[in-house]
């Protein structure tokens, strides 16, 4: 006979902008749970978090200098499903969205589901939902691309250099896994680099980084890409590149559709 696994693991999103963007169902896997661990931002925001529970306990001690970051998100889920195991409702709450460059609750669910436990994941807005808004970016006019800053520079890409292209935690540009926390002018340099196969040394681009705090305002700081290196970027910096051609028609896929009318197909 099989034998039921009763604790349950739910990874929820607290939004970007602390206060503004925690949806309702989030909120209530937070205030329903038996225990809650919290990756944030700051330690602000862990303090709003601990409003909401009795029990909030930090993920953020497993951060280090110089500590893999391989080895610090897989003590973050084995500390989240050491509670799920022992039969209790867990909840995770992470920074902006818990799918979206957060590898510890990805694990943690994929785990808990594997071993019999109910897991799931929350939606929370993320950087990228507030950059459009900051930006009057509209993702569907001419398209976007995006990547890990790192991966970006570590793998040779086919980049469209008619849509925008974005480079999440562009402040940690080059960072090989080793714990880094900040990047520097030399990885920078290597960055400017890479773009500069698709893209001109005095294209314009654009720092840009969410509001955490409701008094906050986002930073918009438009730059020369060969200016990169010289410019203060932070974790939690994108990197934005606006296209640098227009949109290439196809006239020969054009002719096709204008072909076929306004018929309907089934």
């Amino acid at each position: 006979m099989t034998q039921t696994r009763h604790g349950t693991l739910a990874c929820v999103g607290l939004g970007i902008t602390l206060g503004s963007h925690l949806t309702p169902l989030a909120r209530s896997h937070i205030t329903s749970a038996d225990v809650v661990f919290a990756g944030v931002s700051d330690g602000v925001v862990e303090a709003w978090v601990r409003r909401m529970h009795h029990d909030v306990r930090s993920l953020q001690g497993f951060y280090a200098e110089g500590k893999p970051r391989g080895e610090t998100y897989r003590e973050m889920a084995d500390t989240m499903l050491a509670e799920v195991r022992l039969g209790r409702k867990v909840c995770g709450v992470f920074y902006g969205h818990p799918g979206v460059f957060a590898q510890a609750p990805h694990d943690a669910i994929a785990r808990a589901r594997a071993e019999g436990f109910t897991a799931v994941m929350e939606p929370g807005v993320s950087s990228e939902d507030c950059l459009y808004a900051d930006l009057g970016l509209d993702p569907g006019r001419v398209g976007c691309t995006h990547f890990g800053a790192t991966q970006f520079m570590l793998y040779r890409r086919t980049i469209d250099t008619s849509a925008w292209l974005m480079l999440w935690q562009a402040g940690l540009a080059g960072d090989l896994g080793e714990g880094r926390f900040d990047t520097d002018a030399e990885r920078l340099a290597v960055l400017v680099d890479v773009l500069r196969r698709d893209y001109p040394a005095d294209h314009g681009v654009i720092v840009y980084q969410a509001p955490t705090l409701p008094f906050e305002t986002a930073r918009i700081e438009h730059i020369a890409l060969s200016a990169l290196p010289g410019t203060a970027i932070g974790m939690a910096d994108t990197l934005v590149v606006p296209p640098c051609r227009g949109l290439e028609p196809d006239p020969a896929i054009r002719a096709r559709l204008a072909a076929l009318g306004g018929a309907l197909r089934t």
